[in-house]
């Protein structure tokens, strides 16, 4: 039998325990394909074309892309970061795919069309995990988990591989999962061990406010397109928690079962 071909819209989900990515039609719910991810994996991206995705492979002894022919539905060889172990946090813009590296305090980005990595860039924080790149490629933003910073980092002169300024900003612990308002004007961090939101203030780089937001191992945020809810899913918890944006607010809580670990909007 011919395995079915890959839904023009489909979901893209990672298993930590089997290994595997699993192609899935939204529309049926069924799973298509399954795929080999590498070991450890936890964030996968797909081209923007959506021939292919990428998979982080996870932990301070891994240094390694996953790479899946989503179109052929078979692995491909995995890229290898040499010293930059413990990837983490993925990004495709601009043609590239953008990547956090744990182990190596750093933030890098892969061309698939040279097959090389061609940038790097220290942060000199620990645990920076996950990452924003904008479109137009002059702002990136990260959290630095065991730091409890998020470092803004912005183009400042020269070539796509020159200089760029770096902001840390100080938020709560455990910051990791976080977000850029569609506007552009702010950024809500979730703060996992002080059950805390910061919000950032992006043109001062400053925090401007606190919220308490209840939420225990808070690991990932994400505003709805048109920025007016902010959802946020917890580890250790059962409910996906859903704050208003201009009030600051939650809204709701709507349970989804225990170790949520990821939202797409």
């Amino acid at each position: 039998l011919h395995a079915e071909s890959t839904p023009s819209k489909a979901l893209l989900v990672l298993s930590k325990g089997d290994r595997t990515l699993a192609i899935v039609d939204p529309s049926s719910l069924r799973v298509v394909a399954r795929m080999p991810s590498g070991p450890s994996p936890h964030e996968v991206i797909a081209s923007t074309d959506g021939r292919f995705a990428y998979i982080s492979n996870y932990g301070a002894v891994y240094n390694t892309l996953a790479v899946i022919d989503l179109v052929g539905q078979t692995a491909l060889p995995p890229v290898d970061l040499g010293p930059l172990r413990g990837t983490h946090g993925l990004a495709f813009v601009g043609g590239k795919v953008w990547f956090t590296t744990e182990a190596a305090k750093a933030i890098g980005s892969y061309d698939p069309a040279t097959k090389k990595v061609d940038w790097v860039l220290g942060t000199g924080q620990n645990r920076t995990h996950m990452i924003f790149v904008s479109e137009d490629l002059k702002r990136i933003v990260t959290t630095n988990i065991s730091s409890a910073t998020v470092t803004i980092i912005e183009k400042s002169s020269g070539p796509p591989q020159g200089d760029w300024d770096e902001t840390v900003v100080a938020v709560g612990r455990g910051a990791e999962g976080f977000d850029v308002s569609p506007n552009g004007k702010e950024i809500w961090v979730a703060n996992a061990q002080d059950s805390t939101i910061s919000i950032i203030n992006v043109v001062d780089k400053k925090v401007i406010q606190t919220l308490a937001a209840n939420i225990i191992t808070a690991n990932r945020l994400k505003f709805t397109p048109d920025g007016r809810l902010v959802f946020i899913s917890a580890v250790d918890g059962s409910d996906l928690t859903i704050f208003d944006a201009a009030t600051r607010r939650q809204v709701k809580r709507v349970k989804i079962g225990h170790g949520g670990e990821g939202v797409l909007m």
